[in-house]
């Protein structure tokens, strides 16, 4: 398997089939479901016959864009999952930043680190101009981490969820950053 990428404490490395386990803990957690699915676990059967061979897709594209894993630097214990892709229909120059982190690991800077990581990777691919992310208005952790990303708020929404999900009623935001956005930002912080 394919290492992306490196931070001071993470590996984002290419899922394999052998991690669908991995991906059934995750969403079997209410708390890291709340804004996804109103805390209900996705099925097994979803996630192997559906989330790992869409996975999977995007490694056998191309290396810049698709779905990793998030393992600690050192222990390799799995923390989440990362990606940065273009949304179904939508040019490869504005691809979507998200993220999903076990419980255990929030509140630590991890979901920060790995985006940011991810999004200076994303810059360094040509075509993309813009990187951008969405939550729940409600979801403020998820907020934060984009916002320490450089991220700016750039338009709330409503998306049509399929599950009621308490606080879609107040809808949804979108951030993002531009390349210029972020080159500016990095030429002003030492050490990136």
């Amino acid at each position: 398997m394919r290492i992306l990428l490196q931070t001071a404490r993470l590996v984002l490395r290419e899922f394999t089939a052998d991690d669908a386990g991995l991906l059934v803990e995750l969403d079997a957690d209410p708390r890291v479901m709340r804004y996804i699915s109103n805390g209900v676990p996705t099925p097994r059967a979803e996630i192997t016959d559906e989330y790992i061979p869409a996975y999977l897709r995007y490694h056998r594209a191309g290396p810049d864009f698709g779905f990793w894993v998030a393992q600690l630097r050192g222990t390799g214990e799995f923390t989440g999952w990362f990606h940065l892709r273009p949304e179904p229909g939508s040019p490869a120059t504005d691809p979507e930043l998200g993220y999903r982190l076990k419980h255990e690991f929030w509140g630590r800077g991890l979901a920060t680190e790995g985006a940011r990581a991810l999004i200076a990777h994303g810059f360094s691919v040509p075509p993309v101009t813009r990187i951008h992310a969405s939550t729940m208005a409600v979801n403020t952790a998820s907020r934060l981490v984009m916002e320490k990303c450089g991220m700016d708020l750039v338009r709330h929404f409503v998306a049509d969820w399929p599950v009621h999900i308490d606080g879609d009623e107040l809808g949804d935001v979108e951030y993002a950053i531009t390349r210029e956005q972020w080159l500016a930002a990095s030429s002003e912080s030492p050490g990136t």
